[in-house]
């Protein structure tokens, strides 16, 4: 139950024949040109593909298609239209056919360097980095200065965590000319994830200077912003998430309009709804009874998981869940947009936990069925949701994940049981020698049931994930155990966190070291006193592995 750590991803580029000026004016000129010889025309395979690409060009793949398509029934020889029409499909989201689409230009002209970056863009988009990195460096063997095969090559590095390669080849995409404003969006990415924050501001303000509209720079500036504590230009800079084109549809429209905290509720009813991951619900749901507070009536609409257990928040009147009928509202906000519409800094961050409850009778049925284990109950997160159709983010999770063999010195501690709260493909690891897991999980159906075991515990340890939140949010000690080039939301060079009062951070203090954090966590728990009493026996059995 782990939910997304960043938004934004490393961006690539593709090439199209120029079909003459970049300025939109122009290009509707050309489109209206090439739109009335083929009226004159229609049969004439190199008026279908000029027309298409200048309609890809205005942004309209799915328009330039049927042109792409008819240029190859006409002439179905011609390598850089089955490449265009690739491009175009792999724009609108049919990545498998986009690769055939390549391959077959390939077949055709094995030396048409614009095909072989094309072929790496549709493997990177279906989850193949490793081949789309050969792809790209296909590429630059025909053509050394490939703009968009450097930059390409340099987004499937920073996928792969070879960040410093990929530096490189971001700076020398620039050299080439590639778009500077996508480069330097990349490049203020990476600089972020290798820690180095101060040029990560100043490469995202600096791909704003080249394309002030670019929604992505816009949004990883906001995260060095959140990420540093400038809390009130990070919100309003993160706004632009819902242009992101990695958002499908953007920002949810409704006939009702968006509360942005100007002017009071006076009793109106708010939907507020829940965005991204289950982390970022749990942690953003915190503002809902404040919503209430100002004088609104409060529903919330949240995924199922979610249901029972953002119920116990103060003040909601309703709880929907994600995809069913809306009741009526008068106004609506994103959660993620209250911090926003609150005006919150570091200083007036909603910090009062417990926010979130689990239910009393299942609480204290789940601590029967562990007071039996011997001294502290401790519950154990090592991995994250491992988002596959999402290179970027998969890197990510590989990071931010802890192989549980890396856990073995907590084995060493005496009257400590370990429960384990992992789900996924994770849970299957293999425990190392003398760590013993009590595993609840056939159990967890839900996040309350989740709650209700956390409440039987004395003190939860999580990589960043949603249960981290949800130990956070219940006023349970919580030990994260946090990657290198941590999300923005567990802020800069910080051991505490401002959201989470009772939750300590055991950093990486470089890439790939989880042996220092271990070792701090290993003597923090050593420390932990017992805070649940025993119980007696219940319905419920524990797996022990």
């Amino acid at each position: 139950m782990s939910g997304r750590a960043d938004l934004t991803i490393p961006m690539l580029d593709g090439t199209l024949p120029p079909p003459g000026s970049e300025d939109v004016t122009t290009l509707v000129l050309a489109a209206e040109a090439a739109r009335a010889d083929l009226a004159v025309a229609p049969d004439d395979p190199d008026l279908h593909a000029t027309y298409a690409a200048i309609l890809h060009r205005l942004g309209h793949p799915a328009a330039a298609e049927p042109h792409y398509r008819e240029a190859l029934r006409l002439r179905p020889a011609d390598a850089s239209s089955w490449s265009n029409l690739g491009l175009a499909l792999l724009a609108t989201g049919s990545a498998a056919e986009a690769e055939l689409c390549q391959r077959r230009a390939l077949r055709l002209r094995p030396d048409l360097a614009d095909a072989h970056s094309a072929l790496g863009m549709a493997q990177y988009a279906q989850g193949c980095v490793a081949e789309a990195e050969n792809s790209f460096r296909g590429a630059l063997r025909l053509a050394p200065d490939h703009p968009n095969a450097l930059l390409n090559l340099g987004t499937a590095l920073q996928s792969l965590d070879r960040l410093d390669e990929a530096h490189a080849y971001y700076l020398a995409a620039l050299g080439a000319g590639a778009p500077p404003a996508k480069v330097l969006n990349n490049l203020g990415l990476l600089l972020q994830e290798m820690g180095r924050l101060d040029e990560a501001e100043a490469t995202c303000r600096a791909a704003l200077d080249q394309d002030p509209d670019q929604a992505e720079a816009r949004v990883n500036l906001a995260m060095v912003l959140l990420a540093r504590g400038a809390l009130a230009e990070g919100w309003r800079a993160y706004e632009s998430r819902f242009a992101l084109a990695t958002q499908p549809g953007g920002m949810r429209r409704f006939l009702q309009p968006q509360w942005t905290g100007a002017t009071p509720p006076d009793g109106r009813t708010i939907l507020l709804h829940a965005e991204q991951g289950f982390g970022d619900t749990l942690q953003f749901c915190r503002y809902a009874p404040l919503v209430a507070a100002a004088g609104a009536r409060v529903v919330l609409e949240v995924p199922p998981a979610l249901m029972r257990l953002v119920g116990t928040l103060a003040g909601v009147v309703e709880v929907v869940m994600a995809g069913d009928p809306l009741p009526g509202f008068d106004l609506h906000c994103p959660l993620m947009s209250l911090p926003l519409a609150f005006g919150t800094t570091l200083e007036s961050i909603p910090r009062a936990v417990p926010y979130l409850h689990p239910e009393p009778a299942q609480a204290e049925a789940w601590r029967q069925a562990l007071g039996g284990l011997r001294g502290r109950r401790i519950g154990l997160v090592w991995a994250g949701s491992a988002r596959l159709d999402n290179p970027h983010a998969a890197a990510l999770d590989r990071r931010r994940s802890v192989p549980l063999e890396t856990l073995a010195p907590l084995a060493a501690l005496p009257d400590v049981s370990f429960v384990s709260l992992q789900l996924g493909p994770a849970a299957t690891q293999p425990a190392p020698a003398g760590l013993h897991l009590h595993d609840p999980t056939a159990h967890l159906r839900d996040f309350a049931d989740t709650a209700a075991v956390i409440a039987a515990l004395d003190a939860v340890v999580s990589v960043d994930s949603a249960v981290a939140h949800l130990g956070g949010a219940m006023g349970k000690p919580v030990f994260l155990l946090n990657r290198f080039d941590t999300c923005w939301r567990w802020l800069h060079d910080r051991d505490d966190s401002p959201w989470y009062p009772t939750l300590r951070q055991f950093r990486q203090p470089a890439p790939h070291d989880w042996a220092t954090p271990v070792g701090r966590l290993t003597e923090a728990l050593a420390a932990l006193r017992p805070a649940v009493p025993d119980g007696g026996p219940s319905g419920i059995s524990v797996e022990a592995r």
